[in-house]
């Protein structure tokens, strides 16, 4: 008898444990395959009968949802974003027809509870073989609503397509990612066809993370940081801006270079050639730092790579040279000067903007990006916590001190003074206007900071296609943003 019992024993175990091996294989080893096809509908079906975790704001607010409905005798659960388009490029959408994006894509495996955790795997066995639905992990983000509506009301009130990225400096988590125009996750299905069409400016298009522009005179940020970091310059560095313009008959560049219309400057500091942005300074500044030094710099501060964000790689951009639709290589032959103020064939993402304006306000030091703060199981066990941590030091903290002051004297009485938050909070910024090639139509920039002194928020903002300037369009947003979030955001 104990013989029959052991033999049934073993039996029993071994099929438990081809049972697991199974699970697991197709679960965890198997389940990155399949869970990125999407073309695969029979598995994106098989997850509407698992209820999908909730997406939070960071002041608890829920952000994504599930909606039960019976198909087939079977409950379903389809997605509900009681935002609307408020966080529609942050979250993404869910759906059978069209697949998924954003967060709802690079979290899937915790939203649907088939992330990589043995314990996990258990759990949701268990909750089958009792015929119990399977609930996935809750996220928490780091979005900010307060400083998420300001960034879109900002942008819906230029008429005009563009993008706000703020982060927190200490830890760059994401406060607020919005584009404009904007979607409806929760009739995308219903509209595709008509979110695609050429005339609907792209709405789908995350110019957050995807859209490439020339940045302006924002660059010179970074212009700036190799310029002091080196040592080759101080802040009180006279440099003798020429007038008007500098010309391929006094320096090594190919065609004339010139400041603003109607701006002529003589000796100047580098200080006061950031405040008024002057480009003639800047140019000979990256002329006498040389390719390579321009170069390093920008590697520091992430260009030539996609963020290493918590987001999907393909709804990202790499920053730095573009030549017909394709990234540089770092050491390809530039036109340093032109570099030097933003232009020439750099493009960047607003985000790595933003990053640029964190890093400075974070006293040099570059950070890995979050967007989700926890996974959280149902029980209340913590799958996953974002740990700030540092990624590189760009900069020397005495440079980033310097750079600091530099950039508030532009908002306090210099280009960016449409972002002086005066009685509220101090704001060191930069304002940029790149040409586009088309007569008067401009991209503007602002990128920002602050307090001044152990900052908060970090705003990057992009308007395309615009007569004005990025001191007076870009500006007022990011004050905006600034103030919605250091008023009603900061603690959430």
């Amino acid at each position: 008898m104990n013989t029959q019992i052991a033999s049934l024993f073993r039996v029993v175990a071994i099929g438990f444990a081809i049972l697991i091996t199974m699970t697991a294989y197709w679960q965890i080893w198997a389940a990155d395959s399949l869970a990125t096809r999407q073309d695969n509908a029979r598995l994106v079906y098989r997850q509407l009968a698992i209820k999908r975790g909730l997406i939070y704001a960071s002041n608890g607010k829920v952000l994504a949802r599930n909606r039960a409905q019976k198909r087939d005798g079977q409950t379903i659960y389809t997605r509900v974003y009681p935002y609307g388009k408020l966080f529609a490029h942050a979250l993404g959408y869910n759906t059978v027809d069209q697949g998924r994006t954003g967060i709802e894509l690079s979290y899937n495996d915790f939203l649907t509870a088939a992330n990589n955790d043995l314990a996990t795997q258990l759990r949701n066995l268990g909750d089958a073989i009792r015929g119990q639905t399977v609930t996935g992990d809750n996220l928490e983000t780091s979005l900010s609503v307060p400083a998420q509506r300001a960034a879109a009301q900002g942008l819906v009130g230029t008429g005009l397509p563009g993008a706000v990225v703020a982060l927190q400096p200490s830890t760059f988590r994401v406060l607020a990612m919005a584009s404009s125009p904007s979607f409806n996750p929760n009739t995308v299905v219903k509209n595709f066809a008509k979110l695609n069409r050429p005339s609907s400016h792209a709405p789908l298009l995350n110019r957050a993370m995807q859209g490439l522009y020339a940045p302006g005179s924002t660059f010179k940020t970074v212009t700036a940081t190799a310029a002091l970091d080196t040592g080759t310059y101080t802040p009180d560095s006279a440099i003798n801006a020429f007038g008007t313009c500098l010309s391929p008959s006094q320096f090594p560049i190919f065609a004339p270079l010139c400041n603003a219309p109607g701006e002529s400057f003589g000796t100047i500091s580098l200080s006061t050639a950031m405040t008024y942005s002057v480009n003639t300074v800047f140019a000979q500044v990256g002329l006498k730092l040389g390719p390579r030094t321009m170069t390093d710099y920008m590697t520091r501060y992430g260009f030539f790579t996609k963020p290493p964000l918590d987001f999907p790689s393909d709804e990202m951009s790499p920053s730095g040279r573009y030549q017909n639709g394709r990234l540089l290589r770092p050491n390809s032959r530039m036109d340093v000067a032109r570099v030097a103020i933003g232009q020439e064939k750099l493009a960047v993402t607003p985000f790595q903007m933003a990053e640029v304006a964190a890093t400075i306000g974070n006293g040099g030091e570059l950070m890995q990006p979050t967007l989700v703060d926890r996974a959280v199981q149902p029980s209340g066990s913590v799958d996953y916590k974002a740990t700030p941590h540092v990624l590189t030091r760009v900069m020397s903290t005495r440079t980033a001190q310097e750079l600091a002051q530099m950039m508030k004297n532009v908002v306090d009485e210099g280009t960016g003074t449409a972002a002086n938050l005066q009685g509220l909070t101090t704001v060191a910024g930069k304002t940029g206007t790149a040409e586009t090639g088309v007569s008067g139509i401009n991209t503007a920039w602002f990128i920002a900071f602050a307090p001044v002194v152990h900052p908060q928020i970090a705003v990057a903002v992009t308007i395309e296609h615009t007569r004005q300037f990025g001191g007076q369009i870009a500006a007022p947003i990011a004050a905006q943003v600034i103030k919605a979030y250091l008023t009603h955001g900061v603690a959430q």
